[in-house]
């Protein structure tokens, strides 16, 4: 039988500009209201997002100007590629690691075009072998947070003893724009922030200088059919438009559970058997809708709350912001990393915590 894979540390990062929501609604009124008639009905979502603040990748002044796709892809590749080192260099720090011992990295990031991906941009910077294997991930959006896991998992049981880096860069802010603006947009902007968060897995926890704190016994996912609409990107002249139904917290309330209970019995476990569910907080009536559907007491998804409310939704970082808190408490016996995101997806990582 193959050795469990332990996740051996987990770090994130902020990107550098702080923004409180009240700013946010006022910059969003300034830019928007003029061309969004409908902009103060909508600006309400500013108020029940559950944000306190959150981090972007410029400061606040560089939103207020139209930019184009190339500015927009230069803002990419600066931040991108400097949290991605601040939050793997944290993760190796934690591990007692350096750059040389990771075999390979699978990075993870929708939200801006890299080609070099990131890991080969910051290869110099970092210290990574020149032999390391590479995977970038693009496409998952919010779920490649828990995908972008499992799958770091997976490599890393298919060759025992590796060390397999996991990194994962949003900025969702560059997506904001001027033109043709929607309900969407609104939304996103009440919503989203930058962030990025890396984790360290292997099966040989003696490579080490510090003791893992979880292994991953199993790995999930759902994509329901006819659902493409929900959540993703649209490509215009400008750079990627959002695409965010506003039906997501019903959709999650009517489908989560049916979904949770198939991946949890493939894995011969029920919801009763986990005991603690660590959730994508895609927005406070996302959250809402979760603790409903898998019968939590309201208010259980703390953490989710608190990492909202502190950062914003930064995609997919954003569950391991939340499990990073969790962890700092003590993990529990058994509990499950989820998040949703396009496809339309949700995607788990069952944990245990280590003995």
């Amino acid at each position: 039988m193959a050795p469990p894979v332990t996740i051996l540390s987990l770090a994130t990062a902020s990107a550098p500009f702080a923004l409180d929501q009240a700013k946010a609604q006022a910059v969003a009124r300034d830019v928007l209201a003029t061309d969004y008639a409908d902009f103060d009905r909508m600006s309400a979502v500013f108020a029940t997002a559950g944000i306190r603040q959150r981090q972007l990748a410029k400061p606040v002044d560089w939103y207020r100007e139209p930019r184009s796709f190339p500015e927009r892809a230069e803002a990419y590749l600066e931040t991108a590629c400097d949290l991605f080192v601040e939050a793997a260099m944290g993760a190796l720090d934690a591990a007692g690691l350096e750059a040389s011992a990771i075999d390979t990295i699978v990075t993870a990031s929708s939200t801006g075009i890299a080609t070099p991906s990131l890991e080969a941009r910051v290869m110099g910077r970092m210290g990574f072998r020149s032999d390391v294997a590479r995977i970038p991930v693009f496409g998952l959006g919010c779920a490649a947070g828990a995908t972008g896991l499992g799958l770091a998992a997976k490599l890393a049981k298919a060759s025992p003893g590796t060390v397999v880096l996991f990194v994962t860069v949003e900025l969702c802010s560059l997506a904001f724009r001027f033109q043709d603006v929607g309900k969407a947009d609104i939304i996103a902007t009440a919503l989203f922030g930058d962030g990025a968060a890396a984790a360290i897995l292997s099966t040989d926890e003696a490579k080490a200088g510090a003791e893992g704190f979880a292994t991953i016994t199993g790995t999930a996912e759902t994509t329901w059919p006819e659902t493409l609409d929900v959540m993703g990107w649209r490509i215009e002249d400008n750079g990627l438009a959002v695409v965010l139904n506003r039906a997501i917290p019903t959709f999650a309330r009517q489908n989560v559970r049916g979904a949770m209970v198939q991946m949890l019995a493939r894995q011969e476990l029920t919801i009763g058997d986990i005991d603690r569910f660590i959730c994508h907080p895609g927005g406070a009536k996302v959250v809402d809708a979760i603790e409903h559907a898998l019968s939590l007491d309201q208010g259980s998804l703390d953490h989710e709350r608190n990492v909202l409310q502190d950062h914003g939704n930064m995609s997919a970082p954003t569950a391991l912001f939340v499990l990073d808190r969790v962890r700092r408490g003590g993990m529990p016996p058994l509990s499950v990393l989820t998040a949703l995101g396009p496809g339309f997806t949700m995607s788990t990582v069952t944990l245990r915590a280590a003995a």
